[in-house]
Protein backbone atom coordinates (compact mmCIF):
# COMPACT_ATOMS: atom_id res chain seq x y z
CA UNK A 1 0.00 0.00 0.00
CA UNK A 2 1.41 3.38 -0.99
CA UNK A 3 2.14 5.92 1.71
CA UNK A 4 -0.06 9.02 1.86
CA UNK A 5 -0.82 11.87 4.21
CA UNK A 6 -4.18 12.83 5.67
CA UNK A 7 -5.81 16.05 4.49
CA UNK A 8 -4.57 17.91 7.59
CA UNK A 9 -1.05 16.53 7.11
CA UNK A 10 -1.14 17.65 3.46
CA UNK A 11 -2.03 21.16 4.67
CA UNK A 12 0.90 21.01 7.09
CA UNK A 13 3.14 19.91 4.22
CA UNK A 14 2.03 23.00 2.31
CA UNK A 15 2.82 25.21 5.32
CA UNK A 16 6.28 23.63 5.62
CA UNK A 17 7.04 24.12 1.93
CA UNK A 18 5.96 27.77 2.09
CA UNK A 19 8.72 28.52 4.64
CA UNK A 20 11.63 27.44 2.43
CA UNK A 21 13.29 29.00 -0.61
CA UNK A 22 13.04 25.73 -2.54
CA UNK A 23 11.53 22.30 -1.99
CA UNK A 24 14.83 20.52 -1.36
CA UNK A 25 15.52 22.79 1.62
CA UNK A 26 12.41 21.37 3.32
CA UNK A 27 13.68 17.77 3.31
CA UNK A 28 14.21 17.42 7.06
CA UNK A 29 10.90 18.91 8.28
CA UNK A 30 8.97 17.02 5.59
CA UNK A 31 10.64 13.79 6.67
CA UNK A 32 9.69 14.50 10.30
CA UNK A 33 6.07 15.04 9.25
CA UNK A 34 6.00 11.84 7.22
CA UNK A 35 7.81 9.79 9.88
CA UNK A 36 5.17 10.83 12.43
CA UNK A 37 2.43 9.86 9.97
CA UNK A 38 4.00 6.42 9.40
CA UNK A 39 4.13 4.94 12.93
CA UNK A 40 7.33 6.85 13.67
CA UNK A 41 9.57 5.39 10.98
CA UNK A 42 10.68 6.12 7.42
CA UNK A 43 9.92 3.24 5.05
CA UNK A 44 10.98 2.98 1.41
CA UNK A 45 7.47 4.15 0.51
CA UNK A 46 7.91 7.26 2.64
CA UNK A 47 11.27 7.99 1.00
CA UNK A 48 9.70 7.79 -2.45
CA UNK A 49 6.72 9.91 -1.36
CA UNK A 50 9.02 12.64 -0.01
CA UNK A 51 11.22 12.52 -3.12
CA UNK A 52 8.17 12.93 -5.34
CA UNK A 53 6.72 15.78 -3.25
CA UNK A 54 10.04 17.63 -3.14
CA UNK A 55 10.92 16.85 -6.77
CA UNK A 56 14.30 15.42 -5.80
CA UNK A 57 15.87 12.02 -6.26
CA UNK A 58 15.10 9.29 -3.77
CA UNK A 59 18.87 8.96 -3.20
CA UNK A 60 18.91 12.49 -1.74
CA UNK A 61 16.08 11.64 0.66
CA UNK A 62 17.65 8.29 1.59
CA UNK A 63 20.94 10.08 2.27
CA UNK A 64 19.23 12.40 4.74
CA UNK A 65 17.42 9.51 6.43
CA UNK A 66 20.58 7.46 6.83
CA UNK A 67 22.70 10.41 8.00
CA UNK A 68 20.50 11.71 10.82
CA UNK A 69 19.80 9.48 13.81
CA UNK A 70 16.40 11.09 14.45
CA UNK A 71 14.96 9.21 11.49
CA UNK A 72 14.01 5.61 12.22
CA UNK A 73 14.80 3.22 9.40
CA UNK A 74 12.71 0.48 10.95
CA UNK A 75 9.63 0.59 13.15
CA UNK A 76 10.73 1.47 16.69
CA UNK A 77 9.15 0.44 19.95
CA UNK A 78 6.30 2.39 21.48
CA UNK A 79 8.92 4.30 23.52
CA UNK A 80 12.44 5.28 22.51
CA UNK A 81 15.11 5.53 25.18
CA UNK A 82 18.24 7.46 24.20
CA UNK A 83 21.20 7.19 26.58
CA UNK A 84 23.67 10.03 26.13
CA UNK A 85 27.27 8.83 25.95
CA UNK A 86 29.23 11.99 25.21
CA UNK A 87 32.17 13.00 27.41
CA UNK A 88 30.24 14.72 30.21
CA UNK A 89 27.83 11.81 30.55
CA UNK A 90 30.60 9.25 30.10
CA UNK A 91 32.62 10.79 32.93
CA UNK A 92 29.59 10.65 35.21
CA UNK A 93 28.56 7.04 34.53
CA UNK A 94 26.71 6.83 31.20
CA UNK A 95 28.26 3.46 30.37
CA UNK A 96 26.87 2.00 33.59
CA UNK A 97 23.44 3.52 32.85
CA UNK A 98 23.48 2.01 29.35
CA UNK A 99 24.50 -1.42 30.65
CA UNK A 100 21.82 -1.22 33.32
CA UNK A 101 19.19 -0.45 30.66
CA UNK A 102 20.42 -3.33 28.51
CA UNK A 103 20.24 -5.74 31.44
CA UNK A 104 16.78 -4.57 32.55
CA UNK A 105 15.32 -4.57 29.05
CA UNK A 106 17.19 -7.74 27.94
CA UNK A 107 18.30 -6.03 24.73
CA UNK A 108 21.35 -4.18 23.44
CA UNK A 109 21.50 -0.59 22.19
CA UNK A 110 19.88 -0.45 18.77
CA UNK A 111 17.34 -3.16 19.56
CA UNK A 112 13.67 -3.23 20.54
CA UNK A 113 12.16 -5.34 23.31
CA UNK A 114 10.27 -8.44 22.22
CA UNK A 115 6.96 -6.88 23.28
CA UNK A 116 7.64 -3.82 21.09
CA UNK A 117 7.44 -1.41 24.01
CA UNK A 118 10.97 0.01 24.13
CA UNK A 119 13.75 0.72 21.65
CA UNK A 120 17.10 1.43 23.31
CA UNK A 121 19.53 3.77 21.57
CA UNK A 122 22.65 5.77 22.30
CA UNK A 123 23.16 9.43 21.45
CA UNK A 124 26.36 11.37 20.98
CA UNK A 125 25.02 14.45 22.72
CA UNK A 126 21.63 15.42 24.09
CA UNK A 127 22.87 18.86 25.22
CA UNK A 128 22.37 18.40 28.94
CA UNK A 129 26.00 18.16 29.98
CA UNK A 130 25.53 19.87 33.34
CA UNK A 131 23.08 17.21 34.49
CA UNK A 132 24.89 14.08 33.41
CA UNK A 133 24.36 11.20 33.18
CA UNK A 134 21.10 11.58 31.36
CA UNK A 135 18.76 9.93 28.92
CA UNK A 136 15.86 11.01 26.80
CA UNK A 137 12.66 8.96 26.83
CA UNK A 138 10.55 9.90 23.85
CA UNK A 139 10.69 13.70 24.19
CA UNK A 140 11.36 13.92 27.95
CA UNK A 141 14.79 14.39 29.52
CA UNK A 142 15.75 12.45 32.65
CA UNK A 143 18.87 13.85 34.26
CA UNK A 144 21.31 13.12 37.10
CA UNK A 145 20.48 9.45 36.73
CA UNK A 146 21.16 6.62 39.11
CA UNK A 147 20.38 2.94 38.57
CA UNK A 148 17.42 3.31 40.93
CA UNK A 149 16.02 6.25 38.98
CA UNK A 150 16.47 4.34 35.71
CA UNK A 151 14.53 1.42 37.21
CA UNK A 152 11.62 3.74 38.06
CA UNK A 153 11.57 5.13 34.52
CA UNK A 154 11.82 1.73 32.84
CA UNK A 155 9.18 0.25 35.15
CA UNK A 156 6.72 2.91 33.95
CA UNK A 157 7.54 2.24 30.29
CA UNK A 158 7.22 -1.52 30.67
CA UNK A 159 3.88 -1.17 32.50
CA UNK A 160 2.53 1.20 29.82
Amino acid sequence: MAFSLSAEQERELGRILSRYPNKMAATIPVLHLCQAANENWVSDEVIQFVADKLEVGSAHVKGVVTFYTLFNQSKPGKHQVWVCRTLSCALRGAEGILHHCEKRLKIHAGETTADGKVTLRTAECLASCGSAPMMQVDKTYHENLTAERVDEILDRLIAD
